[in-house]
């Protein structure tokens, strides 16, 4: 491993966490810590275990165990709802949009969970598209881009202050692949704390804190992104970047 160690208390705690779905033992002992005001990414080949590790946080796995704890509290024995309103708030790869409905109820559909969440007027600074979109466009009328940038603003309505994003830039043209990095960067200003699975790591080394890497269900590497450029090559072998 490398890293300087880091002696604040983390945000996000995940210890020796194991989960399956069905008879799939899936996660071995997923080991790893986030900060608060971090973007920390977990990279890794398709199968590596990157989002059911999102899920198992999240408590939407058949069986998990180990230790989850956010803010110091133990999350292992929680229902998902009851995560959820901890103030955790994922947003999953396909993104979950309600075809029927336009933006505007798409996006005043999540409850507050905590105080803090987002006005619409600061989303609309961070996703000028989508107040164009307001009111006429039903969810599944709306671009790729459009969609991603729904998704994570709903979750940004909630007041939760850790994010769990899951490939946001999957299928996304360079342009939105751009503007939802700078959304990323602006979110971390505001003081949000984001964990992002990743496939595109030019992607994510343009946003991301700290780094680990997962393979067969568990964290092989971690590095911060000063360490990037001295750590290329063992990334290569890892991902084929």
């Amino acid at each position: 491993m490398w890293g300087m160690l880091d002696v604040r208390a983390p945000l996000l705690s995940v210890k020796d966490l194991h989960a399956w779905y069905g008879e799939s033992h899936i996660l071995h002992g997923v080991t790893f810590d986030v900060h608060q005001g971090e973007v920390v990414t977990l990279l890794g080949r398709n199968g590596a275990g990157k989002t059911t590790t999102m899920k198992s946080i999240m408590g939407i796995v058949g069986q998990r165990r180990g230790s989850v704890r956010f803010e110091d509290r133990e999350l292992i024995g929680d229902a998902s709802n009851a995560i959820a309103r901890s103030g955790i708030a994922f947003c999953p790869e396909e993104r979950g949009i309600f075809a029927s409905l336009t933006v505007q109820e798409n996006l005043m559909l999540p409850p507050q969970v905590k105080q803090g969440g987002l006005s619409l007027e600061t989303i609309f600074e961070l996703f000028p598209n989508l107040r164009e979109r307001l009111g006429s466009s039903q969810g599944t009328k709306l671009s790729g881009g459009e969609q991603q940038m729904l998704a994570i603003a709903r979750i940004l309505r909630t007041g939760a202050r850790l994010l769990l994003l899951d490939e946001p830039t999957e299928g996304l043209a360079p342009v939105i692949i751009q503007q939802i990095g700078k959304t990323i960067r602006a979110l971390k200003q505001q003081g949000f704390t984001i964990v992002l699975v990743e496939q595109n790591f030019r992607f994510a080394s343009t946003v991301a804190d700290r780094y680990y890497v997962m393979e067969h269900g568990r964290v092989a590497e971690t590095f911060a992104s000063s360490e990037l450029d001295a750590n290329l090559g063992k990334l290569h072998d890892y991902l084929g970047v």
